[in-house]
């Protein structure tokens, strides 16, 4: 399997799989930032449908940052136990991690979004997109997050994954686009020549394109 150029080239190709939900006023692609609105932006111009952020953050384990024990949005959160059982994290430094991360994810909503409204998933078809997933914690709590919120249809497009991982997703999702699944998967960025760290002005500038494609179609 050959890597993806960028994210760019990865949401483009997503949405060739996607392209039963093309012009659909019901549908609403939900990118997770940062790296998953490049993907998703690409993803909704070739769809012409809207596109907006789903703000979750991953809750790393105390010295081990990059394992993750869960993760948390605007709408709660979500733990890893068989994690928490592995490495003894308390409550209290779960705790101390979901503040610092609440608090990112607060500073993230205003920079990215504004004092716009969150839309309403309700009976909409919500493609969630990221640029891809390893231990499926975050996207975990995205998915739930939506799902609460009562959508018609909850897709999860992602470019790559390893399948024992999409595996967990498949009482949660309604359908599963991904286009590779490597078992030998490493981590998320070996599947990309260029995965570059994006900055919060790129994301911005990304939303507001996002913004300028919606208001074209509405023209």
């Amino acid at each position: 399997m050959e890597p993806f150029q960028n994210r760019v080239e990865a949401g483009r190709r997503l949405a060739e799989s996607l392209g039963d939900y093309t012009d659909r006023e019901d549908v609403i692609v939900l990118a997770l930032p940062r790296g998953g609105v490049p993907v998703g932006l690409e993803v909704a111009r070739a769809l012409k449908v809207p596109l907006d952020l789903m703000l979750v953050r991953k809750l790393g384990v105390p010295g081990h940052e990059e394992l993750a024990m869960g993760a948390i949005t605007g709408h709660g959160r979500v733990l890893n136990e068989d994690v928490l059982a592995s490495t003894g994290v308390s409550d209290e430094e779960i705790e101390a991690v979901a503040q610092r991360e609440r608090a990112e994810l607060e500073r993230r909503a205003g920079r990215y979004r504004g004092d716009r409204p969150w839309p309403q998933l309700a009976g909409r078809r919500v493609i969630l997109v990221d640029d891809g997933i390893a231990t499926g914690a975050t996207m975990a709590a995205a998915a739930r997050a939506v799902r609460e919120q009562g959508p018609a249809e909850l897709v999860l497009a992602v470019p790559v994954a390893p399948p024992s991982t999409l595996h967990r997703f498949r009482g949660l999702a309604d359908r599963i686009e991904c286009l590779m699944t490597p078992e030998s998967f490493w981590a998320i960025g070996a599947w990309y020549r260029d995965f570059s760290q994006l900055s919060d002005e790129q994301v911005i500038d990304m939303m507001r394109e996002a913004d300028g494609l919606r208001g074209a179609a509405d023209e």
